[in-house]
C-alpha cells in the first residue's frame, strides 16, 4: 500500500529523536521494513551533494580529449539525480577503447561507476558500450539534449572554447578517434606517354552530420595550421602534404 506523506513525516521525526526501528514500527503501526527502508533513504538524501555548476576538468587536456570523443559517439542519459554518458567504441581498436578509459579516470573520480557492455552493429562489426555515472556529467558536456546532435544547435561555452585553444591537438584527436579516419588515397593517371601512373597518398577524414560539430572541428584545426578542404555536405578533408603531417604528429592511424 501507498503510505502518506504525513506517516513519512512522523517517521522521520521519531527517527531523529533516536528512536529504533522496531519502537517506530511498534508506535505508528508502519511495517519495520517499510521504517528501515525510509531510513536507509535519509541516509542517502544526506550524503547526496548537488554537483558543482562552476566544475571544471582536473585534466584539461585529457577532458578536451573526451569532449571530442563525446561530440562524436557519446550521449548523456539523465535519470532523477543520476546522469550517465555512454560512449559506443569500435572493438578493432582497443588503443582507442583504453585511451577512451584511461581519460575518464583522469577526468572524473575514479570511484565513479563503469561499466562495458560487448554488442553487435548493423554491419555485425563488434562494438563496446562504454557507461559512466557522474552527477557532474551534464555540466561537463554542457551540449547535452534531447534528440540527435545534428538537429540542435552544439556550441562551446566559454571556459569550454578556452581549454580547447589551449589544447586544440587533444580536441582534434577525440574528433577523429570518434567520427574520423586516416586513409591511403589511391589513384591511376594516364600519363602523356601512354603509361598508367599510379599515385597514392595519406589523408584524413571527418564525417559528421552536425555542420555545428564539422565547424568546431575545422576552428581548431585553423588553430594549428591545418589546411580542410569540404569533400561534400558532411566530410571534411585534410590531404595537404604539410597539414597531414601535422595531425600524424598526434593522431595517426586508428589503432
Amino acid at each position: 500500500m501507498r503510505r502518506s506523506d504525513s506517516e513519512f513525516a512522523t517517521v522521520k521525526e521519531l527517527q531523529g529523536r533516536g528512536l529504533s526501528s522496531y519502537e517506530i514500527a511498534r508506535r505508528t503501526g508502519i511495517p519495520r521494513a517499510t521504517v528501515q527502508s525510509w531510513r536507509r533513504l535519509s541516509r542517502r538524501e544526506r550524503r547526496w551533494q548537488p554537483p558543482d555548476p562552476n566544475w571544471r576538468p582536473r585534466n584539461s587536456e585529457r577532458y578536451c580529449y573526451l569532449l571530442g570523443i563525446y561530440l562524436g559517439d557519446g550521449h548523456i542519459v539523465l535519470a532523477g539525480r543520476s546522469a550517465f554518458v555512454r560512449v559506443t567504441l569500435d572493438a578493432r581498436y582497443p588503443g582507442i577503447i583504453e585511451e577512451v578509459s584511461n581519460a575518464l579516470d583522469r577526468v572524473f573520480a575514479p570511484a565513479q561507476t563503469r561499466s562495458w557492455q560487448q554488442r553487435h552493429g548493423d554491419d555485425f562489426n563488434q562494438c563496446w558500450n562504454l557507461q559512466l555515472s557522474s552527477p557532474t556529467l551534464p555540466i561537463a558536456f554542457p551540449q547535452h539534449g534531447p534528440g540527435r546532435k545534428h538537429l540542435r544547435p552544439i556550441e562551446l561555452e566559454a571556459w569550454q572554447s578556452e581549454l580547447c585553444r589551449t589544447y586544440p591537438r587533444a580536441l582534434l584527436r577525440g574528433l577523429i578517434h570518434s567520427d574520423g579516419a586516416r586513409c591511403i588515397n589511391r589513384f591511376d593517371v594516364a600519363l602523356p606517354s601512354g603509361r598508367i601512373g599510379h599515385y597514392e597518398y595519406p589523408r584524413y577524414f571527418f564525417s559528421n552530420l552536425s555542420a555545428d560539430i564539422r565547424r568546431i572541428f575545422c576552428h581548431h584545426c585553423e588553430l594549428l595550421g591545418i589546411r580542410w578542404t569540404l569533400s561534400n555536405p558532411r566530410n571534411i578533408s585534410v590531404s595537404h602534404r604539410d597539414s597531414v603531417a601535422i595531425l600524424d604528429g598526434f593522431v595517426g592511424p586508428k589503432r
